[in-house]
């Protein structure tokens, strides 16, 4: 028996949908691990939540019919077998991946060190480590004490970073770290310039020469001692990075002159090049840590918002305790002005509350008991106390943060290439050296083989290439969430630049997902306020959505709503009610026909409604018609402007709904899409993306409901709205915190630019190394000023990365 079934299928591509794994995020993960160690399969993406499992294969290598029988038989074995190992994040809600900083990563070589042998463990399954913002990202079935003792192994220490909390002692370490990058930077120099200055006087007393070491000595072994601790950590596990190249030049500048110095020979000493090399590079690392904080601006603003303490009530009394120190039950006192320090629910008090943090907006929303709360939104002016209902990792703030630097920490496609060519950067940048100093040697010139080799190896610069796309990737994903866009991964921020289609959900997506009255045609003379007052007086208990849109409309007019004497419903057809001595009627035709009530009056209103797609309901007071009231969920603000927006990218736009054909096309009439697939079912929205991409279309789905969640996990890039359902925002690539599609343009914007920013610093990267090294292997580059190329070329990518900032 098939344990699973086809949803869809690509020559390339097979989505299928397994009931085994609805629900079970450990299992559903595990079968992913299974097939990607499989030859054929290239990768797989798993939805838990619907059961369901995309995989990308080679038809060649791994035809569909044997891939099937391989699913049927790991879907067997699943049904049985327990995983044999400790899920990932076993105290989170999520058991898949796990995200931690890295400290002692020095250049683009140390991540791509670190990611390659984590990958060699069997149990994970994707490993992403960022030099950019010292970060890891690893999906697998491994715990967190096992994944840290990996690195550890290596000579680097991870930290967790599952709480605001930790995220801020990270953050006190790489401030640190800076500190101290700062504190060798300014002792090299003041020992770096009297040795040149000394070289260029060009003394010739001995004693001048020996002076000369003794300043270059704690400059190599002090301020260059981090370089060959480094190289020589890779050189036990048979690799080199950035601090090898640097340690060779150093070493082999400082070395040789040490011996022609100790044998009296004083015509080729190097003791400027080793000091001013370190002085250079060190200059290069303090620069570029500067640059990469900024990049890191926006993550740091969210952790500053959480306070940092919180008073806790104990026995009626106040007690002052580290937010860290919170549980899940505790009350907790929130004064006027402070900012609330986790999530929570009001048990007393009455005040107004900021939540910028969530929706962008700056007014106040009202707060009383039994409202949520969320840490680090600013309290307004009353007192309250709220029971703690999350902490640590489960906070909103903590998920918006691991959300961030989830994004930042992504690989897109092209890096991939970028990783193949750093790895064999350094061994190719050792060979060049070292056949220049051949070259050079073969013709008797000594001192120019040695200057030609430190000048190849101090030249060359792989952490250009390694921070070319993860430094624009941390500025760009910064960028995009102060406007409240959260992009999951990398290759949806690359691909949504090249999407040429965008299909839109209607209800809770382009419209609000609530009804609300949206006209009135008035039928009797009369105040419009008193009947309002009766109208919502007849449905103030009611609890269909119809009513409440009724019973809302009047409240916004600040009317005092009067409970009814008397209430009837009829399901389908409305209601009558006794209302300060007055008949109200509120329904459809037949109810109004049923009470008697003539309905030439209404037939006019109704049809101008229905062609418009919103449905009317009738009124009557007293069997006399007064009014039609026209409902409809209304447009979101901004929906025709960022429709207008991609149809001026180029971009051909769709809207698929649930919904009937009137509403559906009244709806896409307003915003501006001209082509619409009403009455649609989910697999009607999965057959249209299909369909597309088919054709071949680049295809964007904007969505928020549980409907929406099989189209959103097909599309090549996915878009829910924060508003939506936990479902949809799993299945998306990006979510729209602020629910405001007109995000969706800004998305597309910040993907292009940053892109460009990334071929530029490929560009710059490639070019440079492409001139520099044949350069310094001819000799026509002295050490120095190769040590100080090779530091700028750094900075440079950083600081063109940053201009994203301005996004």
């Amino acid at each position: 028996m098939t344990a699973f079934t086809i949803a869809h299928r690509l020559p390339r591509r097979v989505r299928l949908v397994a009931p085994a794994l609805k629900g079970d995020p450990e299992k559903a993960y595990l079968f992913s691990i299974l097939l990607t160690k499989r030859a054929g399969v290239k990768q797989t993406k798993a939805t838990p939540q619907l059961g369901s499992v995309t995989i990308w294969f080679d038809p060649k290598e791994l035809p569909l019919p044997a891939l099937l029988q391989i699913c049927q038989t790991l879907l067997g074995h699943l049904a049985t077998a327990q995983p044999k190992w400790p899920t990932a994040r076993a105290q989170t809600a999520s058991a898949r991946t796990l995200q931690f900083a890295i400290e002692g990563m020095t250049c683009a070589s140390c991540a791509l060190l670190i990611e390659l042998l984590l990958k060699r463990d069997p149990r994970i399954l994707e490993a992403n480590v960022n030099f950019a913002n010292q970060t890891a990202c690893v999906t697998g079935a491994v715990s967190k004490e096992e994944l840290f003792e990996l690195v550890s192994r290596l000579g680097y220490r991870p930290h967790p970073l599952d709480t605001v909390a930790q995220r801020r002692e990270w953050l006190a370490l790489e401030r640190a770290r800076i500190a101290a990058e700062k504190r060798r930077l300014v002792s090299a120099l003041g020992l770096s310039l009297p040795v040149m200055a000394i070289a260029m006087l060009h003394p010739r007393q001995s004693f001048w020469y020996w002076l000369k070491f003794l300043f270059t000595l704690p400059v190599v072994l002090r301020s260059g001692r981090p370089f060959f601790t480094t190289a020589i950590q890779f050189a036990k596990v048979r690799a080199a990075n950035m601090d090898t190249l640097v340690a060779l030049g150093v070493g082999a500048a400082f070395g040789y002159s040490a011996i022609a110095l100790a044998a009296g020979r004083y015509r080729d000493l190097y003791f400027e090049a080793a000091a001013g090399i370190v002085s250079f590079v060190q200059l290069g690392r303090y620069l570029e840590e500067k640059a990469k904080g900024q990049a890191h601006e926006a993550v740091f603003k969210l952790i500053e918002l959480q306070p940092r303490t919180a008073a806790r009530l104990e026995e009626g009394r106040e007690v002052c305790v580290p937010v860290e120190q919170l549980k899940v039950g505790d009350l907790v006192r929130v004064r006027p002005g402070e900012r609330i320090p986790t999530d929570g629910e009001v048990v007393e008090g009455v005040s107004e509350v900021n939540e910028a943090l969530l929706t962008g907006e700056a007014m106040p929303v009202s707060k009383r008991p039994g409202d949520k709360v969320i840490g680090g939104c600013i309290n307004g002016a009353g007192a309250f106390t709220l029971r703690v209902t999350a902490v640590g990792a489960d906070t909103v703030l903590a998920g918006i943060i691991h959300l961030m630097e989830q994004a930042q920490g992504a690989k897109l496609p092209i890096q991939k290439a970028v990783d193949k060519i750093s790895s064999r950067f350094v061994p190719a940048v050792i060979g060049v050296a070292a056949l220049s100093f051949a070259g050079w040697q073969m013709q008797g010139q000594f001192a120019l083989a040695l200057k030609s080799a430190i000048s190849v190896l101090l030249i060359a610069c792989p952490c250009a290439l390694g921070l070319a796309t993860p430094a624009a990737i941390l500025v760009g994903t910064g960028a995009a969430a102060r406007r409240g866009i959260y992009i999951k991964n990398g290759p949806s921020l690359e691909l949504a630049a090249k999407l040429s289609a965008l299909v839109f959900d209607k209800t809770g997506t382009l419209t609000q997902g609530r009804p609300e009255v949206t006209e009135v045609v008035w039928l009797a003379a009369g105040d419009p306020k008193e009947y309002w007052r009766w109208i919502g007086g007849a449905e103030v208990n009611s609890e269909h959505f119809l009513a409440r849109a009724l019973v809302a409309q009047a409240q916004a007019q600040k009317l005092a709503l009067p409970s009814p004497q008397a209430f009837q419903l009829v399901p389908g057809e409305g209601v009558k009610a006794q209302v300060e001595g007055r008949e109200v009627l509120i329904g459809n035709a037949a109810w109004m026909a049923r009470h008697q009530v003539a309905l030439e009056a209404f037939a006019g209103a109704c049809a101008k409604l229905g062609a418009e797609g919103k449905t009317a309901v009738l009124v009557a007071v007293d069997a006399r018609p007064t009014a039609v009231i026209g409902i409809a969920d209304a447009l979101r603000p901004g929906a025709k402007a960022a429709i207008a927006a991609l149809k001026r990218m180029g971009i051909q736009t769709f809207m698929v709904t649930g919904d009937a054909e009137a509403p559906a096309r009244f709806i896409a009439a307003q915003v501006g899409i001209d082509q619409v697939v009403a009455n649609a079912k989910p697999q009607d929205k999965l057959d249209l993306i299909e369909r597309l991409k088919r054709q071949g279309e680049r295809v964007g789905m904007v969505g928020d409901g549980i409907n929406d969640a099989p189209a959103l996990a097909a599309a090549d890039v996915s878009f829910a709205v924060g508003s939506g359902t936990d479902i949809a925002v799993a299945a998306a690539d990006l979510t729209l915190v602020q629910a405001d599609i007109a995000k969706v343009a800004d998305a597309i914007e910040i993907s292009a630019f940053t892109l460009r920013v990334i071929y530029q610093n490929l560009f710059w990267a490639f070019l440079y190394n492409t001139v520099a090294i044949p350069v310094a292997a001819l000799g026509k580059l002295n050490p120095m000023i190769a040590a100080g190329a090779m530091a700028l070329s750094s900075v440079s990518v950083v600081a063109n990365s940053l201009r994203l900032k301005s996004q």
